[in-house]
């Protein structure tokens, strides 16, 4: 289970994490004001949550708070929450046509959805000595053990289960905007697949009465009749509805419904998935980004649990929404579906689609819309276009190191890109700020994430030495400089992994706070603590075979959104931003950080 940390612990970690961000008479009003949050009220709402944690041992203390903090938000979902992941290209270039491989996927995708229904996926697991655990004969022997002690079994070899309770989200299910807090639906007996494409809406079953998966030369049949639809795109297309603030959706949503589209409705919330086909190509990784991150918001449907978007080029992404689950999930879904749509494609170029009749199978909705609703979608329209005008969004490859190096030096991948970051904003803004890296607690029972806090005394300390004094220090000061954060750093994501960070603690606490109608204490109102969740600098990272980059917008309006993957002999880095923020000069920043790292870790003069 997710442990609840001591008090004294967060209010520690809480005091670390806000140090390099204040001055020493700031920081001396914000210590006493936790000082007193820990021996005061503060203890109390810990022991009242701990209390409530021992009451509810089937969960973790975080699922209430956290499914509230994502459903109760009104922002709209795309670009403020909804990230997305793009594929790589299919290794065997004949098989990235558009029909192909959105067959392929969809097939790949219902593959493991009827294995993960089965009970048959391989359950998702850290090992720690893969050379013990990662073997068929452990799995073999850990196979015949009860569940209720295989755990044990597995912890003895130092391989730890990962929590999957999210994964049965991910099919036939829709965030559904409410007043107030939206609900999240599932559907797990229908058995349609929703295309979009051109603004218009396709449904068509895949599954059979019997439950068995349609042959893949009739999926291919009916994606190749919805491709070959030339009718004009819709006037009033309905997928800028799901773009919308969610109270301002949720109204006119209820005026569909009462307006007789509550079958066409309802076969949008139920599908299996969400499949977009675009029809243009892809330009260049810019593009990419734009495309798979928010589209052109007709050709979306945001509330699914995720859009699989397939351009005509056959590029391929998935953009997904947020609140039901986090990346863990969606990487392993993403990692199965290349694995098999590559190593095994269910047709090839050769295949000919079926020959059914496709006009029968394939059902075209079709939305009744008063003129109150085509006014609501025509506002959601210029709201949509006028925030992803203001969005920018730039990328870059450094190729002069990577993992390897940094591993050979005995230094965190992560830490260097995260005092990267650091050290780019002290260039270019001359100051540093809240920064969030998220870190999965799937290690626990219904655990999500923790935060990880890379802005540190130690990054502030190292970041000014190599943008402000550089004469002063040699090149070993600089590299034992970079020791530190990545001690310190490797430290932080020990402890968020495991469940010891402080955000998630602080955040319970104060959400117990107010669900009890008790005045928010005065810790919470404290203005570093606002500024300290006012996450300008906000990143994520994953890497894996399956995927060519992620991305997500910015958290706040003044803020970075950061994805980025350190490869084996090159960093990736991925920034999105608003005007307020100049996201392609922080990359040029974040370029010049590498280079003067990897120099001198190299053991030469910056600069030369």
């Amino acid at each position: 289970r997710l442990p609840v940390p001591k008090l004294e612990d967060s209010i520690r970690r809480y005091l670390n994490a806000q140090k390099p961000l204040l001055n020493d008479d700031q920081f001396r009003k914000t210590e006493e004001l936790a000082h007193d949050f820990e021996k005061g009220i503060g203890r109390e709402l810990h022991e009242q949550l701990v209390a409530q944690d021992n009451q509810n041992k089937h969960t973790s203390y975080i699922t209430g708070p956290w499914f509230d903090m994502y459903l109760k938000a009104r922002e709209p979902v795309v670009l403020n929450f909804n990230a997305f992941m793009s594929f790589n290209p299919d290794p065997k270039s004949e098989y990235n046509d558009q029909l192909l491989r959105a067959t392929n996927m969809t097939v790949s995708a219902i593959r493991f959805m009827k294995t993960f229904r089965a009970g048959y996926l391989e359950p998702e697991v850290f090992h720690l000595n893969p050379e013990k655990s990662d073997t068929q004969i452990f799995k073999k022997i850990i196979r015949f053990v009860p569940s209720s002690l295989s755990w044990f079994g597995a912890y003895m070899v130092n391989a730890y289960p990962l929590d999957m309770s999210q994964y049965f989200r991910l099919f036939n299910s829709t965030r559904l905007p409410k007043l107030n807090r939206d609900e999240l639906y599932t559907d797990e007996k229908a058995k349609h697949l929703l295309v979009l494409r051109n603004g218009h809406f396709y449904v068509f079953d895949v599954i059979d009465r019997d439950g068995n998966m349609l042959k893949p030369s009739e999926i291919q049949a009916h994606l190749k009749y919805i491709l070959s639809d030339n009718s004009p795109a819709p006037a009033f297309p309905l997928g800028y509805l799901s773009s919308e603030n969610r109270d301002t959706w949720a109204l006119l949503r209820k005026n569909l419904l009462d307006n007789g589209n509550e079958a066409a409705l309802q076969k949008v919330d139920s599908a299996v998935f969400c499949l977009s086909l675009d029809d243009f190509p892809i330009k260049d990784f810019v593009h990419l980004s734009h495309t798979m991150l928010h589209g052109d918001g007709a050709n979306r449907w945001y509330d699914k649990s995720f859009n699989l978007i397939i351009t005509k080029d056959g590029t391929a992404g998935v953009n997904f929404e947020h609140s039901w689950g986090d990346g863990v999930a969606v990487l392993r879904f993403q990692n199965e579906v290349f694995k098999d749509s590559t190593k095994a494609p269910a047709i090839s170029p050769q295949s000919q689609p079926a020959s059914v009749d496709s006009s029968r199978a394939v059902q075209k909705l079709d939305f009744k819309l008063n003129d109150a609703l085509k006014a609501g979608i025509t506002k959601a329209k210029q709201k949509f276009d006028a925030t992803v005008e203001a969005l920018s969004l730039n990328l870059i490859q450094f190729h002069e190191g990577g993992k390897d190096l940094l591993k050979k030096k005995q230094l965190s991948p992560d830490a260097v890109a995260q005092l990267a970051f650091q050290m780019a904003f002290l260039r270019q803004y001359d100051q540093t700020v809240a920064t969030y890296e998220s870190c999965s607690t799937a290690a626990f029972k219904h655990g999500r994430t923790e935060t990880i806090r890379p802005a540190s005394i130690h990054t502030k300390k190292c970041s000014e030495a190599f943008v402000r004094e550089l004469s002063k220090h040699s090149t070993e000061e600089l590299q034992k400089l970079i020791v530190e954060c990545s001690k310190y750093h490797g430290r932080l994501t020990k402890e968020a992994a495991m469940g010891q960070g402080f955000d998630r603690h602080l955040f319970g606490l104060r959400y117990l706070a107010l669900s009890k109608g008790t005045a928010v204490p005065d810790f919470y109102q404290d203005q570093a603590y606002a500024r300290l969740n006012h996450n300008i600098i906000s990143t994520s990272t994953l890497i894996s075979p399956a995927v060519q980059l992620g991305g997500f917008g910015p958290v706040v309006s003044d803020g970075f959104g950061v994805g980025y993957q350190v490869h084996d002999d090159w960093i990736g880095c991925n920034v999105s931003s608003y005007p307020t923020r100049n996201g392609k000069e922080f990359l040029q920043c974040i370029y010049k950080s590498l280079e003067d790292i990897f120099s001198v870790l190299k053991g030469k003069k910056i600069g030369s």
